[in-house]
């Protein structure tokens, strides 16, 4: 196994994680102080990343605007997902549609970055895209009663 696929894999663990996280922490409290509490997360992270090696700051004004701007669009990003989870969206429905962001991603790069896809790819988006709304769809619940 390639060592990038056993952080992907690190990854789907964390996020699938972090995704009940959300979903039990907008049941207990608000949008806002959830959002707050999950950025606050981020601090012991940062700590341990500049303990461990230190930075060059001396970067573009474009490196840091677009770094500054992908950290916004992420806690916007954040903030609509505990919304959606706190107005009754049920977390597997919420964090799967969510988690189709790369295929928005891939088709803004093709253009934006001038990257192009082959028909492998084509077809393992059609399938993801097929994947997220079968899963999106809930079924009505069973009335059992009970004797």
């Amino acid at each position: 196994m390639a060592p990038w696929m056993m952080y992907a894999l690190v990854v789907l663990m964390l996020w699938g994680l972090t995704g009940i996280t959300q979903k039990l922490s907008t049941n207990h409290t608000s949008v806002r102080l959830t959002f707050v509490t999950y950025a606050a997360g981020y601090v012991p992270a940062a700590t341990i990343i500049l303990w461990r090696e230190p930075f060059n700051w001396r970067i573009s004004t474009t490196a840091w605007s677009l770094g500054i701007l992908s950290g916004v669009l992420n806690g916007l990003g954040s903030l609509t997902i505990f919304a959606a989870c706190r107005n009754g969206g049920k977390a597997s429905v919420v964090t799967l549609l969510a988690a189709l962001y790369p295929i928005l991603t891939i088709a803004m790069a093709m253009p934006l970055l001038h990257e192009s896809i082959r028909t492998r790819e084509v077809v393992a988006i059609a399938l993801a895209l097929a994947a997220g709304v079968a899963l999106s769809y809930e079924g009505k619940p069973l009335n059992r009663s009970r004797r």
